[in-house]
């Protein structure tokens, strides 16, 4: 039997995340956020964009990195996962959820396409809206979505339709809102709405940070109100995370 030619990142996207904590839980929950997906070297040609021009939205095939670097590959999964939408405390099938550890760390994401740039310095550049990727994740392919087929209103959602509403009222300061960029306003605050927090954490003492596009953006939560409590430039300032 022919061996099937192994997996290579074609590109990698560059988001506002430089950390796991605060990436929206699925893509399309926070429209505002942006992100560039610059291509490897030897996919760096202009005629396989071709075409995209003529759709408004992307399929991402991507890695979850992070999981493969710490050991969760198909010799070290799991058959049940705790999903976060059930508070991480009810086990279910790992194919029955999006969890990042299953026998392949591979991910799907549906990206809204709004600009292509197909001669920049560093090749051609998509720039697409709604990710929920770290900074730097590889991407394996880029397939174009089909409303007429990949559009479905009347499926199921299974135990996900049912679970916790994540949204949360927001209060932030103006004074502390204006150390944020003007063009990212909108997306930190639609990140912070849908509760980054992790499921199983509710302490409404507690303090939380998170990095975003370069700023330590501080919070706490109580009664269903999100409260920042602090905006700083990070000593390592990543200019929004590597963003071309």
């Amino acid at each position: 039997m022919q061996q099937p030619y192994p997996l290579v990142p074609i590109a990698r996207i560059h988001t506002d995340f430089p950390e796991k904590f605060g990436i929206p839980r699925q893509s399309g929950l926070v429209p505002d956020l942006e992100a560039a997906i610059l291509f490897e070297p030897s996919f760096r040609n202009p005629d396989a964009l071709r075409g995209l021009e003529g759709f408004s939205h992307l399929w991402l095939i991507w890695q979850f990195s992070t999981v493969v670097e710490a050991g969760a590959d198909g010799e070290h999964w799991r058959p049940t996962v705790r999903p976060p939408r059930l508070g991480g405390n009810t086990r279910m099938g790992v194919f029955a959820t999006r969890s990042p550890f299953r026998p392949n760390a591979i991910g799907l994401s549906c990206v809204e396409l709004r600009e292509i740039r197909l001669h920049t310095d560093q090749g051609p550049l998509l720039r697409v809206a709604g990710a929920d990727l770290l900074d730097g994740t590889p991407i394996y392919d880029i397939k174009p979505y089909l409303p007429y087929v990949d559009a479905h209103p009347e499926a199921r959602g299974g135990f996900a339709e049912a679970s916790e509403d994540y949204a949360l009222a927001l209060d932030f300061p103006p004074a502390l809102l204006d150390r944020v960029p003007a063009e990212k306003r909108a997306a930190l605050q639609g990140v912070l709405a849908n509760d980054p927090r992790p499921a199983y954490q509710k302490d409404p003492g507690r303090e939380y940070g998170m990095s975003f596009a370069g700023l330590r953006v501080r919070f706490r939560v109580r009664d269903g109100v999100l409260t920042v409590t602090g905006v700083e430039e990070e000593d390592d300032n990543r200019d929004g995370g590597h963003r071309p």
